[in-house]
């Protein structure tokens, strides 16, 4: 049975998530889609607002996503996969996890990928972070969780945009934040089911763009970089997977994501996919040809407070560099 992609929808308080999702799941091109709402405070109200799948809107237990309620993201995501299999859920083909305007989302990526029985079921499509134009650089000055929100994205999507042109300031912020991510305009998204779904690696005529970007450094209270790394020698997988695996327990809550096409000494001829998020590497996926015309292996890493220097020395640790 194929993975049910997920794709989780963050963004901090009052930057338009349930107005968006509502929007989006509105078109037949979602009729599939099962939706997890995580919300902060003793009452939920956004997943009665997701009238239109009603029947498939699922609201977890109040509260952020992380450690305290990761079992109850765990169970649900348990019970999806058990109905799939008993063929319960024929028609269910996606899964969308909106998180509360205040969480962190790496503890949900980390659920999603720690859990062996989750990873057999459920594969990581994309993150969208939606960012309000009008109250978004007060946002990310204010609030951690907002700032870490946008490093950990795949796609920023800008809204209220119809209210405020997004100041030079907030765009700047952006892109110190996370500059490989796409930075799109709500106004200017028609397709909103492909900007939730459409995969980041294999979907669009873009592929690896999250790998075509120059390092950015920190011009962010937080303390978060984009490095762009390029392997000059072929690592073997052992000595990656140590040094990867070194790098999670050493400074796992500071590597925020990495993203990378590597070809191993050991296994030559195509890449693989890496994709971590904190203290958790995906399983790494060989892919059967490389996704453009640039065969060098390569590496984005949003890190928070870790010096280029420190990254170039682990990976020379592994033979890359």
């Amino acid at each position: 049975m194929n993975r049910l992609p997920v794709s989780i929808l963050t963004g901090f308080l009052g930057s338009g998530k349930t107005t968006l999702l509502a929007r989006a799941l509105r078109d037949p091109a979602l009729a599939g889609t099962l939706v997890l709402v995580n919300e902060a405070g003793e009452i939920a109200l956004d997943h009665l607002l997701l009238e239109a799948v009603e029947e498939r809107v699922v609201a977890l237990p109040s509260g952020c996503l992380c450690c305290v309620v990761r079992d109850d993201m765990a169970r649900a995501l348990d019970r999806i996969a058990t109905r799939r299999r008993a063929g319960d859920l024929p028609d269910v083909t996606r899964l969308v996890v909106e998180t509360s305007g205040l969480a962190d989302p790496a503890p949900l990526l980390y659920t999603l990928a720690a859990l062996p029985a989750l990873e057999r079921d459920f594969r990581v499509d994309t993150v969208v972070t939606l960012v309000d134009a009008v109250h978004g650089a007060r946002a990310l000055d204010r609030h951690a969780e907002s700032a870490r929100q946008v490093a950990i994205a795949d796609r920023i999507l800008l809204t209220k945009c119809d209210v405020a042109e997004p100041a030079d300031a907030l765009l700047a912020q952006l892109r110190g934040l996370n500059a490989a991510a796409e930075l799109l305009r709500s106004d200017a998204c028609d397709d909103l089911p492909a900007l939730l779904f459409r995969d980041a690696w294999h979907g669009d005529g873009r592929r690896g763009g999250w790998l075509r970007c120059e390092d950015v450094t920190p011009t962010h209270g937080a303390g978060i970089a984009t490095h762009s790394l390029v392997l000059t020698q072929p690592p073997t997988r052992l000595s990656f997977a140590r040094m990867l695996g070194r790098l999670a327990a050493e400074r796992g809550e500071d590597l925020l994501r990495l993203k990378g096409l590597v070809e191993f000494a050991d296994q030559p001829g195509a890449p693989v996919l890496i994709n971590a998020v904190q203290h958790t590497l995906y399983t790494p996926e060989r892919l059967a040809a490389w996704p453009d015309e640039d065969h060098r292996s390569r590496l984005v890493i949003i890190a928070q407070d870790m010096p280029r220097d420190e990254l170039l020395d682990r990976f020379a640790e592994a033979g890359a560099a």
